[in-house]
């Protein structure tokens, strides 16, 4: 990575536009980045990690107010970087979010965070993404880093590694694991120890199952368990439960066969008393049976002179019943006599055949109304049914529409279910670039392992060069070191110094992992540009968000198929429908308009007709005719029932005189005086049945007893004594008690000796599940305990995700100490330890200074302060290199070191700047951010930042 230009606008505290020309600061390759302290030094360096990744490093980023306060009202803060990542030259421009004023109105709105990425091919800049995860993407694989990485090797920060040196182990853990990605080695402890916690709720889980068992059986038999449930881990204690289970049953199935023994005989016993129960009480029955009929007997002839008489009255009572017909014909006789009388209003016949006429006359022209009349109603009728058209057709047309909107609905279903399609492609191809990514990352450290080897091979030759030259002297021939024609020493070559030939074949390997990481890089960019295309098919949205989205359009388009009826196979097709219904529609319309107006002259007419006939009429001229029509009928009809009345009442004279007569005619030959004698003996049919039943139900009891009277043997049974019924009541209660108790003992021993084998069968399967639970959790304890450092055979007391990252350490304190022996003239040197630090619980990540000087190793907080700053440089410096090797190699080609300079001394200064000097190796560029003025002396190429009330300014210098 190189940076070129750099612009900032209202961003941090640069109030306008800045602009940093790092080409023009690259051609010294070392540069001073000064100012006071507040200007914005750092912050020119937020502005490079905003424009790469987004966001700005450190506790920074939690303030989220990335917009300078100064800026001018409705001015974005935005961030424009030029720079060469991987070979290939692109412009960033980035703007976070921010509350802007609202176009209308007052108050803010929030405007989101935006991102341009374009990239300079041919001399034209084309537009790539504007897209903020796409454009992170890109640059994240580019430079082959995240922003944690990338500010540990591009940007060592100020202060933060001189508490890197002096933190915890368990503070340095946290740090090495975000830089070098080990999170997967943290997870496998998580795993373990959940595992072993599930393990331990399933292990007590079955335990408790087993304790939960044994005391059911202790339930059961009425005794407690003989041992403390807790000591059943052991296999001994669990068969010794299993033997008192089983003699337990075997108990209680020998107890279960006596009591069924027992409750047999109590059976036999209860039978007998129950056959003389039985038998006394048949005895006693019988005898207060005669005794009931002999008393029953006396009283019935105590009744006989009463039945004697009820006979009189009954006979009597039938004889009367041959006149009542005629007495009731002459008493209806006369009723209609009485009645046809009241019913004649007026004798006056000539008048009532007058009314008649004109009541008929009048209805006859109300009739003739009623066609036109009849021709309303059809009319309204018709406007009904047009008008329940008219709805059905709108009903019709919604339907229509619903389809019409299905067929929009299907097309949004069938691009969402390629876009969910595509994140299924998404995530398969995710899986595959992870895959080729550590085959690249494999290939990368072959590659760097044979340059690292070629190197060696290189500096072993040039150590032995003296020899290699040596062996190409001539005799008088100049030396081509010191020009000299004497060789009185001749340098010899060691027994393993390389020469060309094993140079050239140590290039030769290093060529051939170069070509197998240029294969595995170009499978990576090949799977990251069809992970690009997939995602760009698959959208912004996660597969869930899109699934969600599908139901509900799912949903959606059922319940407008189900609105719709049958489905519409295009939209044309249910455009057309939807015209026609909209057509039709409008045909009804005009068809019930015609048809009211014809409707509104047919009751105009009807209307004038009944306001002659002075009738109110209610809206409805049908039933206002009919209601005048009944009326007219009325009168007809009661004028021909006042006729028809007159004609009656000299019936009803006719009729009394007749049946008078054939009254007396029936009285005298039923043998009764006269009328009122026969109307006398009268009953009424209720009172005869009476009669009849009571006279038949006294001979009928009568005989019934004279039979039990003169049954054989009732005299016997008469002088026989009753049997003693409470005595054989007792002595059967008391048989059948005992058998209810032993039944009840037998049922009692028969459940317990049932239960108790349920039981025994079910503790041995509780026992078998336990067992292997018990043992899964002893070794998944005894490794979780391992793996987490808490083991005694963990002898670093070392976590197995510190283990992994004390490897890292090491190779960054090897590489730390190439710079620290330079910069601290040959004294110190750090040294990673697997031991435990003071206070610390765990090992494997602690870090000692060693003073050659001394011979002495000590804790790093009893550094001097500038002390600390060269081993905290130092230890910065190795970690940039071991994470530029990690992540692949990626060229740097921009370096910047915040601050810390003002606590050396000048000598060790020298050393320092020595160090980063040596930086510029191969065209790399390193920016210094300090305010010290020595540094303003020693580095002529400046960027100057300066600070004012309205905001930061920057300036080149040199």
């Amino acid at each position: 990575m190189r940076l070129h230009v750099l612009e900032a606008t209202a961003f941090g505290p640069f109030a306008e536009t800045v602009r940093v020309d790092f080409d023009h600061l690259s051609s010294a390759g070392l540069f001073l980045l000064s100012g006071p302290t507040g200007a914005g030094k750092t912050s020119v360096l937020d502005a490079v990690c905003f424009a790469l990744y987004g966001d700005v490093p450190g506790d920074r980023s939690s303030a989220k107010r990335l917009r300078c306060d100064a800026a001018a009202p409705g001015v974005a803060p935005q961030v424009t970087l030029e720079a060469t990542l991987g070979s290939r030259r692109f412009r960033i421009v980035r703007s976070p979010a921010w509350e802007r004023p609202k176009k209308r109105g007052t108050g803010t709105t929030t405007q989101q965070a935006a991102v341009t990425l374009t990239e300079l091919v041919g001399g034209a800049w084309i537009p790539l993404s504007s897209r903020l995860d796409e454009t992170g993407h890109l640059v994240s694989e580019l430079l082959g880093m995240n922003l944690t990485q990338f500010t540990q090797v591009a940007m060592l920060p100020q202060g933060r590694f001189q508490a890197f040196l002096r933190a915890r182990s368990e503070e340095r853990h946290e740090l090495l694991q975000r830089l070098f990605r080990t999170g997967r080695f943290a997870d496998v402890e998580r795993w373990l120890r959940d595992r072993r916690l599930d393990l331990r709720r399933r292990s007590e889980s079955a335990h408790q199952g087993v304790a939960d068992l044994a005391s059911r059986v202790s339930e059961v038999v009425g005794t407690p368990v003989p041992w403390d449930v807790r000591d059943l881990t052991e296999p001994a204690g669990d068969g010794s439960l299993l033997a008192w289970t089983d003699e337990l049953a075997s108990a209680a199935t020998t107890s279960a066969a006596t009591a069924t023994g027992a409750a047999e005989t109590a059976g036999a016993a209860e039978a007998g008393a129950r056959e003389a129960l039985e038998a006394g009480r048949r005895l006693t029955d019988e005898r207060a049976r005669l005794d009931a009929a002999a008393r029953e007997h006396r009283l019935l002839l105590d009744e006989a002179a009463a039945v004697a008489a009820d006979r009189d009255v009954l006979e009597a009572a039938r004889r009367a019943a041959g006149v009542a017909p005629v007495l009731r014909l002459v008493d209806q006789t006369r009723s209609a006599r009485d009645a046809a009388a009241r019913a004649v209003a007026s004798h006056d016949r000539d008048a009532l055949v007058a009314d008649l006429d004109a009541a008929v006359g009048a209805a006859a022209r109300v009739e003739a109304l009623r066609p036109r009349a009849a021709r309303l109603a059809t009319l309204h009728a018709e406007a009904g049914r047009l008008t329940r058209r008219a709805d059905q057709l709108q009903g019709l047309t919604a339907a229509a529409r619903a389809r019409a909107e299905a067929v929009e609905c299907r097309t949004t279903l069938d691009a969402l279910d390629v876009r969910i399609s595509a994140h299924a492609t998404v995530a398969r191809l995710t899986s595959e670039l992870a895959s080729a990514r550590d085959a690249l990352h494999e290939a990368r450290a072959a590659t760097i392992a044979a340059k690292e080897h070629a190197l060696d091979v290189r500096r072993a030759r040039l150590d032995s060069m003296a020899a290699e030259l040596a062996g190409a002297l001539a005799a008088g021939a100049c030396c081509p070191v010191c020009g000299s024609g004497d060789h009185p020493a001749k340098a010899v070559a060691g027994p393993d110094a390389p020469d060309e030939r094993a140079e050239k074949a140590a290039q030769r390997v290093v060529d051939d992992a170069s070509s197998v990481e240029h294969l595995r890089d170009v499978e990576v960019r090949e799977l990251v540009t069809r992970l690009e295309h997939a995602r760009d098919a698959a959208g912004p949205e996660d597969a869930t968000a899109l699934e969600a989205e599908r139901s509900a359009l799912a949903g959606t388009l059922d319940r407008l198929l189900a609105a719709g009826g049958r489905p519409t196979s295009d939209a044309a097709t249910a455009s057309r429908e939807l015209e026609q219904l909209v057509t039709e529609a409008a045909s009804v319309e005009a068809t019930r308009r015609s048809l009211a107006d014809e409707a509104e002259l047919l009751a105009t007419e009807l209307s004038e007709a009944l306001a002659d006939a002075a009738e109110h009429t209610t809206g409805d001229p049908a039933a206002d005719l009919d209601r005048l029509l009944r009326r007219h009928r009325t009168a007809e009809q009661e004028c021909r029932t006042a006729l028809a009345a007159l004609d009656r009442l000299a019936e009803a004279e006719r009729a009394v005189v007749e049946a008078e007569t054939a009254l007396a005619d029936a009285v005298a030959e039923a043998g009764f005086g006269d009328a009122g004698a026969a109307a006398a003996a009268l009953r009424e049919p209720a009172a005869c049945t009476r009669l009849e039943q009571r006279i038949a139900r006294h001979e009928q009891r009568l005989a019934v007893v004279t039979e039990v009277l003169r049954r054989p043997g009732a005299e016997e049974l008469a002088a026989t004594e009753p049997p003693d019924l409470d005595g054989l009541v007792d002595a059967h209660r008391t048989a059948l008690a005992t058998l209810q108790d032993a039944r009840a003992d037998a049922d009692r021993w028969s459940t317990r000796a049932h239960r108790l084998a349920s039981l025994s069968t079910a503790l041995v399967a509780a026992l078998d599940d336990w067992a292997p639970l018990r043992a899964e959790l002893e070794l998944t304890t005894r490794l979780c305990s391992f793996v987490e450092g808490k083991s005694a055979d963990n002898r670093l007391q070392m976590r197995l995700s510190a283990y992994v990252l004390a490897y890292r350490l090491s190779q960054v304190v090897a590489a730390a100490n190439e710079r620290l022996a330079r910069m601290s003239d040959q004294r110190y040197s750090l040294e990673h330890t697997g031991r435990r630090g003071a206070g610390e619980t765990r090992g494997g990540l602690s870090l000692l200074v060693r003073d050659d000087w001394s011979g002495e190793a000590r804790d790093p907080a009893t550094l001097s302060g500038g002390e600390t700053f060269v081993v905290s440089l130092a230890l910065a410096l190795g970690l940039a290199d071991v994470i530029t090797n990690e992540v692949g190699g990626a060229t740097l080609d921009t370096l910047f070191v915040d601050e810390g300079f003002g606590s050396l001394d000048a000598d060790t200064l020298d050393d320092v700047m020595d160090t980063l000097d040596s930086l510029r190796d191969g065209g790399r560029v390193v920016g210094v951010v300090s305010h010290v003025a020595e540094m303003r002396d020693r580095i002529p190429t400046q960027l100057l930042v300066a600070k004012s009330r309205h905001g930061s300014t920057v300036a080149v210098r040199g």
